[in-house]
């Protein structure tokens, strides 16, 4: 494949699994270490030679694979896998498990991160960048100590309800607000599902 090919198939990607990820070019650039310059040479296709150790930081970004990133079309690819694949036969998702009081320190990880140091639970559905907030405290009357809410991190859809956290009463609310992100308030992402105590 020439390597024109393979810079206009990276560029794609970035694109479509930052939009479908709930990502940001801010976002990505944060937790890769990479710089905007670079993300935005890279999309606006000014660079045909993108270095092997930028490839690898944005594969790792996504969670995806590094060889493919760059060979294979995503969009096409999670397209067809969402269509054929039975419902009943998908894999489910390990999804690390955070207690509300880690929640925020560990916001910015990355999920196969944050995986391999707390302990998992399992999502049966078509979602991904999924966490699991372990409740420590009460919500508004809506959710006790001890409920699992399942929420997709970054994310933040009309008519979800949205997983915040305000850094002045450092507690969690839940709202179906969109556009709440403050400089107070964090949206921590759309809630999946709720567990009640954590079942």
């Amino acid at each position: 494949m020439h390597r024109r090919e393979r810079s206009e198939n990276l560029k794609n990607n970035i694109k479509y699994l930052i939009k479908s990820r709930g990502e940001t070019q801010l976002s990505l650039c944060n937790s890769s270490g990479l710089t905007r310059t670079t993300i935005y040479n890279i999309l606006e296709g000014k660079v045909v030679n993108v270095q092997q150790s930028t490839v690898r930081k944005i594969s790792d970004f996504f969670g995806v694979s590094y060889e493919e990133i760059e060979t294979i079309d995503f969009e096409e690819k999670e397209i067809i896998e969402s269509s054929i694949s039975p419902q009943g036969n998908m894999n489910p998702a390990a999804v690390p498990v955070l207690k509300e009081s880690l929640l925020i320190q560990n916001l910015d990880k990355r999920i196969g991160e944050l995986a391999t140091i707390h302990p998992l639970t399992y999502y049966f559905g078509t979602s991904f960048n999924l966490i699991g907030v372990l409740l420590e405290h009460e919500i508004s009357g809506l959710n006790e100590p001890g409920d699992l809410l399942i929420v997709q991190k970054g994310s933040s859809s009309s008519g979800r309800e949205k997983l915040v956290y305000d850094k002045v009463t450092k507690r969690l609310a839940i709202t179906r607000e969109i556009g709440v992100a403050t400089d107070r308030i964090r949206v921590v992402g759309d809630i999946i599902e709720e567990r009640f105590n954590g079942l």
